[in-house]
C-alpha cells in the first residue's frame, strides 16, 4: 500500500506537522529539525489536516512514555496517514512497525540529517529565491566555485594519539541519496569542485550496513565506491579527503583513471615504522602499502597522494625515524604535511614511555621536510612541458592563481598564471606548464582553453 497522496498544491510551500514528546532534550532536537526545515522553505502545519507529512518525535525512557509515543503515532496515522517517526523510541523500529507498518520511516535520536532526508523523500522543498532567507544549497564559508561535502560524522578507529571518537562519537554515515541531493544542489548553484570529507571516508556506510536509498529512481548503496561513482557523474571535479588505505579503496582508482574523479587521495599514513604504527594503533603493513600504491599508479599513472606524518611520537628512536625517511623516498608521495607530536588531553598516547625531547622533534621535522622537498621537486619537474586542467581560485592585477587536479585548496600548492587577469574564480581551463619548484607550478593557457 502506498502512502496517501500529498495535499500540497503546485507552487505552495511544503507543510510539516510536528508532535514532540518527552524531555527538554527531545524538544531541542525538534527545534533543530524545525529550524532546518524553515530554512529550506517548509512551513510548520498547526494541525494534522493541513500537513503534507507529520513527524512524531518519541520518548522511550519509561514504559508509560513508550505507550504514549505509540498512541501519538497511532493518532497521527489515523488523522493524516503520512508519518515519520524519530526520537528515542525510534531504536525500537520493529515494535513500532509491528503496530503501524505503514509509517513512512523510523529514525533514532539525534539523527537530524536522516529525518530531514526522509522528509525530502516524502515532500521535496520548494525554493523561492525572492522569498527564502537562504539559497537552496545553504550558506557556505568557501568561495562559490568549490564546496566541502561531508558524508559522515564520527570515527570507529582508536588511534592512541586521537580523541575524535570521544568528542564526535562513533561513525555515523549519511544516506547516500541525501549526500547526492546536497551535491546536486551545490552543482546547480555553480560549484565546480566537490571536496568529500569525513573523519574516515573509506569507512563510509559501514554503520548503515551499506543500506540503499532512492536517488532519482536509482537504489544507491551507502558504499564508498558507489557514492564516489555517483558523485563522478555530476560533471564537476570530485576530490577525496581522509581516505584510509583499506583494500576497497582500490575500487575508486579506476574511476580516477576514467576522469570521473580527480586523481587525488588524501591519505593520512602518520608513520611508516611498524613499531611506531603499532604504538599509534594504526595499520602497520607498510611494505604492503608500498605495493598497493605501486598498483594504483599502474592503473592511474597521474595519481597524486598527499599525506601527513607525526614525528617525535613517544618511543620513536632514530632507527624508526630513518625508516620513515627511507619509506618516503620510496613511496614518492606528491604532497606531505608534518606535525610534531604533542600530548592531547584524554589521549592514550600521553601515558606511553619514551617521550621525545622538543629539540629532537624540531630536528626530525626539518629533516623530514627536506627529504620530502627533494621528492616533490622531482615529481613536479616531470610536469614541465605538459598540458593540464586547472581551476582558478583568485584573480588580481598580476594574473590568476589556480590549482591543478593534484592540489586541494588551502593545503597544497598553486598553479600561477601570470598576466591572466581576464580570468575569473571558478574558470576551468587547460594550461601548459613552463616552470616548477618543489611546491608550485607556473603555466600559460593553451589554445584549447579559448
Amino acid at each position: 500500500m502506498s502512502a496517501p497522496v500529498s495535499r500540497r498544491t503546485s507552487g505552495s510551500p511544503a507543510k510539516v506537522g510536528f508532535v514532540s514528546l518527552g524531555c527538554p532534550k527531545a524538544l531541542v532536537d525538534s527545534e533543530r529539525i524545525i529550524t532546518r526545515l524553515r530554512a529550506e522553505g517548509y512551513e510548520i502545519a498547526p494541525d494534522y489536516d493541513g500537513a503534507d507529512v507529520v513527524v512524531v518525535n518519541t520518548c522511550g525512557f519509561l514504559n508509560s512514555a513508550k505507550q504514549e509515543s505509540l498512541d501519538a503515532i497511532g493518532e497521527a496515522m489515523a488523522e493524516n496517514g503520512r508519518v515519520i517517526v524519530t526520537g528515542c523510541m525510534g531504536v525500537e523500529e520493529k515494535r513500532i512497525r509491528a503496530e503501524y507498518p505503514q509509517v513512512l520511516a523510523v529514525t533514532g535520536p539525534h539523527q537530524y540529517e536522516q529525518v530531514v532526508s526522509e522528509i525530502h523523500n516524502v515532500v521535496p522543498p520548494a525554493h523561492d529565491p525572492y522569498l527564502d532567507l537562504i539559497p537552496p544549497e545553504g550558506l557556505r564559508l568557501t568561495p562559490r566555485h568549490y564546496a566541502y561535502l561531508k558524508i559522515s560524522e564520527g570515527c570507529n578507529n582508536k588511534c592512541s594519539f586521537c580523541i575524535i571518537p570521544s568528542l564526535r562519537g562513533r561513525l555515523q554515515s549519511r544516506q547516500a541519496a541525501d549526500v547526492m541531493r546536497e551535491a546536486e544542489r551545490l552543482v546547480e548553484a555553480g560549484v565546480q569542485e566537490l571536496l568529500v570529507i569525513s573523519q574516515d571516508t573509506s569507512a563510509y556506510g559501514l554503520d548503515l550496513k551499506y543500506a540503499q536509498s532512492d536517488w532519482n529512481g536509482e537504489n544507491l548503496k551507502a558504499r564508498f565506491a558507489d557514492l564516489a561513482r555517483a558523485l563522478g557523474s555530476l560533471g564537476v571535479w570530485v576530490r577525496l579527503h581522509y581516505v584510509y588505505p583499506y583494500p576497497h579503496v582500490g575500487d575508486v582508482v579506476p574511476l580516477m583513471a576514467e576522469g570521473k574523479l580527480l586523481p587525488y587521495l588524501d591519505m593520512p599514513f602518520q608513520h611508516a615504522s611498524p613499531r611506531i604504527l603499532k604504538a599509534m594503533r594504526r595499520p602497520a603493513a607498510q611494505e604492503k602499502t608500498l605495493e598497493t600504491i605501486a598498483h594504483w599508479r599502474e592503473i592511474c599513472p597521474d595519481l597524486a597522494i598527499r599525506s601527513s606524518f607525526i614525528v617525535g611520537f613517544p618511543g620513536e628512536g632514530e632507527e624508526d625515524f630513518q625508516f620513515l625517511l627511507d619509506w618516503l623516498e620510496e613511496a614518492k608521495l606528491t604532497r606531505v604535511g608534518c606535525f610534531k607530536y604533542e600530548d592531547v588531553d584524554g589521549a592514550a598516547a600521553n601515558a606511553l614511555p619514551g617521550h621525545v625531547p622538543q629539540d629532537v622533534k624540531d630536528e626530525r621535522f626539518h629533516r623530514l621536510m627536506e627529504t620530502q622537498k627533494a621528492v616533490s621537486a622531482e615529481i613536479f619537474g616531470t610536469r614541465i612541458g605538459k598540458t593540464i586542467d586547472v581551476i582558478v581560485d583568485e584573480v588580481d592585477g598580476e594574473g590568476a592563481i589556480a590549482r591543478s587536479a593534484w592540489d586541494a585548496p588551502e593545503i597544497d600548492g598553486c598553479v600561477f598564471l601570470n598576466g591572466q587577469s581576464q580570468l575569473a574564480p571558478g574558470d576551468r581551463l587547460v594550461v601548459r606548464i613552463e616552470h616548477a619548484d618543489e611546491y608550485d607550478l607556473w603555466g600559460v593557457p593553451t589554445e584549447a582553453s579559448h
